[in-house]
């Protein structure tokens, strides 16, 4: 049996909130001093358990407890957070996975190994590229791209990383993290309304959807507002907005969602045409056949609209994950530990991205368990769970554990 404090990691997430928060909300961007801050307060933590704590080449960091077989379990979240987050999106995976930790410290030694990871860069706020860390472990980083992001300031993603301990050419040492892992647990709020609105506290993850992210750059002819006859602009604005259009109503008929959440033009002022229009883009779909599809009509109908605004269109890349399929033998799992704790459960997928979902990409097996969010809102400062399914998702997340852990014991590699 694995004992858990829930209160306790309440408490430590509150501490956090206030050491790296304000009125607006979290502000653990990744790389950032303030997320740098909550890294070294998560170390100290650490050090009160027999645990090897390290970084790897890609900036994720690991605390190890031994145990008597090199077989591993994985414990993960991240502690990164979006600009004006919640208190909980992602922490929450890691201080619940901290106090699974304790409890099997308090147990003795472990029959298998199990490690606890705080994921780099996991939402990919800064640069647009999601899943730094467990991409660069699962081996699905594009490096290439990497090298030539740069954020809202103008600063380079090398640079940045760097000054973090990550250098992108021996980023790929990071895959040997995996190395004798053979199931990997996750807890993580809904960020939906799904469960909320079947008045249920936790639900089994299924698997997640797959995501496409681009930028699109329509570039036309900036020219003065008042004597350029409308039948003769190159409008790169009206162009990328008749695509947002169509982007909609082909998300709608594949069953997914496209998103187009960022829009810069040039020269961006009230009296000129806009000379130029990025736009970014981003698809999600479970299926991967209906992903494929928004992602073809995206590129397809934005080169059309492109031709008869007569703009030309640059098309750049900036991150994909396909569909995930979590283990079935260990969603069964983790619905009998909500079953144990809340008495009800429910099987869902994912609609956001997540580092399970490059662990699963990785082959080890996944599996991931959502606790309700209220008026189902994330990343943002109104993002909250009830204090009672907080406890009740730690409680679960050590119900699942201790299923796995003979799982993993027995597992025929």
């Amino acid at each position: 049996m694995i004992s858990v404090n829930p209160q306790r990691t309440i408490e430590e997430l509150r501490q956090l909130q206030a050491l790296t928060g304000n009125e607006d909300g979290a502000q653990r961007l990744a790389w950032s001093d303030t997320w740098l801050k909550a890294r070294q307060w998560y170390k100290d933590k650490l050090a009160a358990l027999p645990v090897k704590v390290e970084q790897d080449e890609a900036g994720n960091l690991w605390a190890t407890l031994l145990g008597k077989s090199d077989k591993t379990l994985l414990i993960g979240g991240h502690l990164d957070s979006v600009p004006n987050g919640g208190w909980l999106d992602g922490c929450l995976n890691v201080l619940a996975g901290l106090e699974v930790l304790r409890g099997i410290v308090e147990n003795g030694t472990p029959p298998i190994t199990v490690r606890l990871v705080d994921w780099a860069d996991e939402e990919g706020a800064r640069f647009g590229g999601s899943l730094f860390g467990s991409g660069a472990v699962s081996g699905n980083l594009n490096i290439e791209t990497a090298y030539t992001l740069k954020d809202a300031w103008g600063n380079a993603l090398p640079e940045v990383v760097g000054r973090c301990g990550v250098n992108l050419a021996t980023i790929q040492n990071a895959q040997l993290q995996l190395k004798n892992a053979l199931g990997y647990l996750e807890l993580h709020i809904e960020q939906g309304p799904v469960l909320e609105s079947m008045s249920l506290p936790m639900g089994a993850v299924i698997g997640a959807n797959g995501i496409e992210r681009y930028l699109f750059r329509f570039t036309g002819q900036a020219a003065h507002a008042g004597s350029t006859p409308m039948k003769q602009r190159r409008d790169a604005f009206l162009a990328a907005a008749r695509w947002a259009l169509a982007v909609r109503e082909c998300a709608i008929e594949q069953q997914g969602v496209g998103t187009t959440g960022k829009v810069v033009t040039q020269p961006g002022i009230y009296t000129a045409v806009s000379g130029m229009c990025e736009i970014s883009l981003d698809l999600r779909n479970l299926n991967p056949s209906g992903l494929a599809a928004q992602s073809a009509h995206a590129k397809q109908v934005a080169q059309q609209i492109a031709d008869e605004e007569r703009v030309s269109l640059e098309i750049i890349p900036i991150f994909d994950c396909s569909p995930t399929q979590f283990s079935a033998d260990l969603v069964n799992f983790a619905d009998q530990a909500i079953v144990e704790t809340c008495g009800v459960s429910h099987r869902l997928p994912s609609g956001p991205l997540h580092d399970a979902c490059e662990v699963c990409r990785a082959g080890v097996p996944t599996v991931m368990m959502f606790v309700q969010s209220l008026n189902g809102l994330s990343h943002c400062k109104e993002e909250d769970t009830l204090v009672e399914h907080i406890e009740m998702s730690i409680q679960a997340l050590a119900r699942l554990t201790e299923k796995a852990i003979p799982w993993v014991e027995n597992y025929a590699d």
